[in-house]
C-alpha cells in the first residue's frame, strides 16, 4: 500500500519560515520523481517543486524561487521543503506527490501524477 504522508504544516507570520516533510513507503522502485504541490484558498492547485530522485535535479515554480529548497534524505525516504521569507500569497495546503519520471516541460502538471498524500496546512498571517 501506498503511502505518502506530509508534516510540518503550521501557522507563521510573513518572513517566516517552516520546513515541510513527505514520507513515502510502498512506492514502486521505478517511481523517482517526487513534487509538491498546493492548492490556496479559491486558487487552483499549482506545482510549487519537483526533485527528480535519481540525480537530485529540482525545479521551481517561479513564485517560490530562491525562496524554497526541496530536497531528499536517501537513508529515510523522506524529501523536505524548506521554506523561507514566507508571504500571506503562500497560504495553502501542501501536498506532496509522485510520479515515474519528471520532465521538465511538465512537472506541475498534476494529472500526470499517479500518488497524493493528504496534504498539511500552511498558514501565513501578515
Amino acid at each position: 500500500q501506498v503511502q505518502l504522508v506530509e508534516a510540518g504544516g503550521d501557522s507563521v507570520q510573513a518572513g517566516g519560515s517552516l520546513r515541510l516533510s513527505c514520507a513515502a513507503s510502498g512506492l514502486p522502485s521505478e517511481v523517482k520523481c517526487r513534487a509538491w504541490f498546493r492548492q490556496g484558498p479559491g486558487k487552483e492547485r499549482e506545482g510549487v517543486a519537483t526533485l527528480f530522485r535519481a540525480t537530485g535535479n529540482t525545479y521551481y515554480g517561479d513564485s517560490v524561487k530562491g525562496r524554497f529548497t526541496f530536497s531528499q534524505d536517501h537513508s529515510k525516504n523522506t524529501l523536505s521543503l524548506q521554506m523561507t521569507v514566507l508571504t500571506p500569497e503562500d497560504t495553502a495546503l501542501y501536498y506532496c506527490a509522485a510520479r515515474r519520471l519528471c520532465y521538465v516541460n511538465d512537472w506541475s502538471s498534476e494529472e500526470l501524477y499517479n500518488y497524493w498524500g493528504q496534504g498539511t496546512q500552511v498558514t501565513v498571517s501578515s
